[in-house]
């Protein structure tokens, strides 16, 4: 994955569940940021029988900490059903710099 910077406004996460999400009622990609601090986006299918979502960071407070995120995707079916997909570390350098601090 390319550099990703702290308030970095271009950039597109995208994660899988690795099953098919025909039908999905909520589509999310939760993190946890550096500080421990929990939440999540609402994401946009890319494809549908592979399960892969996106969601697309467009404010500069959205990723607002440099350090190790962890990321992954969660999708509920309309009957209640949830597909939590793998986690994945983003490392979110200072701009300018090579370092995550």
């Amino acid at each position: 994955m390319a550099s990703i910077y702290k308030d970095q406004t271009k950039l597109r996460i995208q994660r899988t569940v690795s099953q098919d999400i025909t039908g999905a009622t909520l589509l999310l990609i939760k993190y946890k940021k550096p500080d421990g601090t929990e939440g999540q986006w609402t994401a946009t299918s890319a494809d549908d029988s592979n399960g892969v979502i996106y969601y697309d960071v467009t404010l500069g407070n959205e990723i607002d900490q440099s350090g190790k995120w962890i990321i992954w995707a969660y999708v509920t079916f309309s009957d209640g059903r949830s597909a939590p997909g793998e986690i994945t570390y983003l490392n979110v350098k200072v701009e300018g710099t090579n370092t995550i601090r």
